[in-house]
């Protein structure tokens, strides 16, 4: 073992490769699976991948940056491997390990066809834009502007939502706003931009998302609690002021540098896309 930059790392071990999946992440995945997985017997299938997941491009992108040793979460002293000038550092041999779970996950799931929700409505734009990437990459829905309280629980009215919203663009598209009277037609103008901005990302959503991956837990607390009032699987990055027994599994890192959240949600990405692209990929499950 060596200590680099209060960082406990392998000598030689730059890579983390786990062969065999650990008991604690069948038993925890277990829990929240579907249904339907559950009858097919995913444990038989399910098999650990190699996802090239490099301590060294992980110190790069600032994901062993905590917060500051007065705001943290006594829950996530497993996580954490040090403090260093007022601030804890993350353990990113376990950041890697349970990354490497849930790419695992991500390609199994994606094989079979689900369904994925990105949830991540931070203040700053290239955090917005980095979801919006990531779900256009990964061909799944996404929330990056503001989460609207209700939109999985209440789904019925969130669904009327989207069909006024899909109406209202095809009206657009065909010219028709343009013969409205003007006063008609700036408010359904309005009304279009409303729900571009918040549906936007789900305009294509039929139902319920089978995984949510969530990026900033205390931001995306409402979103975490209603998945969790129905049951719906989540993936979420904690930082240590967070609390890693809400998500179904969680991922130890830095949810506040944009290049930290890139490293995440881009492996994930790279996961889903294999996933999507598999043999075993079927469009109606």
């Amino acid at each position: 073992m060596e200590k680099t930059n209060g960082l406990f790392i392998y000598l030689g071990q730059s890579t983390i490769d786990v062969k065999v999946p650990s008991e604690q992440f069948f038993i925890s995945v277990q829990r929240f699976l579907p249904p339907f997985w559950k009858k097919r017997g995913v444990w038989g299938e399910m098999t650990r991948r190699y996802w090239n997941i490099n301590l060294e491009e992980m110190l790069e992108a600032g994901v062993h940056f905590g917060h500051g040793t007065k705001k943290w979460n006594p829950k996530m002293a497993p996580y954490i491997s040090a403090k260093r000038k007022g601030i804890h550092i993350t353990n990113l041999t376990r950041t890697a390990r349970f990354l490497s779970e849930a790419c695992d996950l991500v390609f199994y799931a994606a094989s079979k066809g689900k369904q994925f929700l990105i949830v991540g409505t931070k203040k700053s734009n290239k955090a917005a834009d980095l979801v919006a990437w990531a779900a256009t990459r990964a061909r799944c829905h996404c929330v990056n502007k503001k989460w609207l309280g209700g939109m999985l629980t209440n789904w019925s009215t969130t669904e009327t939502r989207l069909h006024k919203f899909r109406d209202l663009r095809m009206e657009q598209k065909m010219g028709r706003l343009g013969r409205l009277p003007k006063r008609d037609a700036a408010m359904l103008k309005r009304q279009l931009f409303r729900l571009q901005t918040y549906l936007g990302g789900i305009k294509y959503m039929t139902g319920l998302p089978d995984i949510v991956i969530i990026v900033d837990q205390h931001e995306e607390y409402t979103a975490l609690r209603e998945c969790i009032t129905l049951g719906i699987p989540t993936i979420c990055l904690i930082d240590t002021n967070c609390d890693p027994d809400l998500a179904d599994l969680s991922i130890p890192a830095n949810d506040d540098a944009i290049s930290s959240i890139r490293f995440i949600l881009n492996k994930l990405v790279v996961a889903i896309c294999e996933g999507r692209s598999s043999s075993s990929y079927r469009r109606n499950p």
